[in-house]
């Protein structure tokens, strides 16, 4: 099975931050992947814009060394890489100044393809950049603008970045970037919530248990320690990426399969999450690795900060108060350096009304686990007899979608999700970017949590790097008689 590639119309990128982190490693190399794929349209252009003094060759040498170092130069010839960096400009420019507007200007003018331009940059660039845009005649009414995370730290900055951002452009022409939504296997979750007879009859609380969402992550603050401390779990992690996730597992079935329609249902979903209460919260922070201090230092140590407070680790509990998920619980749970690199969604099914069988035959029960990294795929868990003789033995077996296996190993072929996402903003197709007014949904349920622990001066709680987070993470699930999926790659 070989997936379909649909060429996109051509087009103009401009990448405020051409050379930094973010566009080295996912943005150009994604960027090259479709075009060795054939979808980039050979009229299409990519014009780094940053601080850097380069010129054209200088910034196309820089695009790859990122290429060779994130892709591999066993993955494409020289020749595809020749060709796709005749496709790239650059221009040094100053967001916060005049320095190569006018360069930029004349790149850009008189161009009839769709215009597009990343800020891959701090959120408090972007009104710089919008307001430039703007005075240099750039910010027409066609043209589309990419805004990464973190939208805001709060309600309050959230609103006035969205307030800064509207003043110049369009809601339409906005939008911003979680690359979360951008994998395969979350989209599969509404392929198989919506296109299934299957699953949408049992997907309520009459029919489910519990649902599990954990990201999990092996690595520390590393060189994020500076923002990461700022910021916390709570902020980086749960507020926009695990809520998505939540957005997509709970929502209403849309209207059609359109941006604004899966969007409306995405909100009513946050705004009728319940507050989280103290007691079905746990935060954490991580100790150092036993024997390996000076690799694996603590998250202190790391942070360079033997006060802070700030949360490596994040478990909760929470309701929405709705017709089809009242009383059934959401567990999320997220942390760095724990046992292992996973990042899954469980749906636990409730038991059979009556069993048939004897006692010793065990407790057995659905479990629908939906995995996005690192191995993307989809297992449901079904109970059948244990095979032999002896008697009535129920066991549960998984009922595998691994896609690698399922579909062959060119049909398995994972996209990266800022391939496709920065497609569907050449496209002009807003289904899988957070709308303002959801952003702002997010922050005004995130912040009662964040100010609630700040009033208490709570303290996280240590847990050993390589575990599966606090004791009282556990100990969360056991007062409702249940426990976390196991953390396993």
């Amino acid at each position: 099975m070989v997936s379909r590639v649909i060429p996109v119309d051509p087009f103009d990128l401009v990448i405020f931050g051409g050379t930094g982190d973010l566009a080295r490693r996912k943005i150009l190399p994604g960027l090259f992947r479709r075009f060795c794929a054939g979808q980039m349209p050979r009229e299409a252009r990519i014009i780094g814009a940053a601080r850097t003094e380069l010129d054209a060759s200088g910034y196309r040498d820089v695009v790859a060394e990122a290429i060779g170092e994130f892709i591999g130069h066993h993955d494409y010839t020289k020749d595809q890489l020749t060709d796709f960096l005749s496709h790239l400009d650059y221009v040094p420019i100053d967001a916060l100044g005049e320095t190569g507007w006018k360069e930029l200007q004349e790149l850009m003018a008189g161009s009839p393809h769709i215009e597009a331009y990343y800020f891959s940059v701090g959120p408090r660039l972007f009104g710089d950049l919008a307001e430039r845009l703007q005075r240099w005649g750039m910010a027409d009414s066609e043209c589309r603008i990419v805004v990464e995370k973190p939208f805001g730290r709060d309600l309050a900055t959230a609103r006035e970045l969205n307030q800064t951002l509207a003043t110049y452009f369009n809601e339409d022409q906005i939008y911003r970037i979680d690359h979360y939504l951008g994998k395969e296997t979350v989209q599969n979750l509404m392929a198989v919530r919506f296109g299934n007879m299957l699953f949408e009859p049992l997907w309520n609380a009459q029919y489910v248990d519990h649902i599990q969402i954990t990201v999990a992550e092996t690595v520390g603050v590393g060189g994020r320690a500076e923002y990461y401390d700022k910021a916390g779990a709570m902020r980086d992690m749960v507020q926009n990426h695990l809520m998505q996730l939540l957005c997509l597992i709970a929502m209403e079935p849309p209207a059609r399969f359109d941006p604004d329609a899966v969007r409306d249902e995405k909100l009513k979903v946050i705004r009728a999450l319940d507050p989280v209460k103290p007691h079905h919260l746990v935060r954490g922070q991580y100790g150092a690795e036993p024997g390996n201090e000076e690799e694996m230092p603590d998250y202190r140590t790391a942070v360079d900060n033997p006060r802070s407070r700030t949360e490596s680790f994040v478990a909760l509990k929470t309701h929405i108060s709705n017709w089809r998920w009242a009383s059934t619980p959401f567990y999320l749970r997220t942390g760095k350096r724990m046992a292992a690199r996973s990042s899954e969604i469980t749906v636990v099914f409730k038991d059979t009304p009556h069993s048939i069988f004897a006692e010793d035959a065990g407790r057995h029960r659905n479990v629908l686990s939906i995995q996005l990294q690192p191995n993307e795929g989809i297992t449901l868990g079904v109970t059948i007899k244990e095979p032999g003789p002896g008697g009535m033995r129920l066991i549960d077996v998984p009922l595998d979608m691994t896609f690698a296996e399922a579909l062959g190993e060119e049909g398995a072929e994972q996209v990266d999700a800022y391939e496709r996402l920065i497609m569907d903003v050449i496209r002009g197709n807003q289904t899988l970017f957070m709308r303002g007014d959801e952003v702002e949904a997010a922050w005004a349920w995130t912040d009662p949590i964040i100010s609630g622990w700040e009033a208490r001066n709570d303290v996280p709680k240590p847990y050993d790097s390589g575990s599966e987070g606090p004791t009282d993470a556990t100990e969360l699930m056991r007062r409702d008689s249940r426990e976390w999926r196991k953390v396993s790659p």
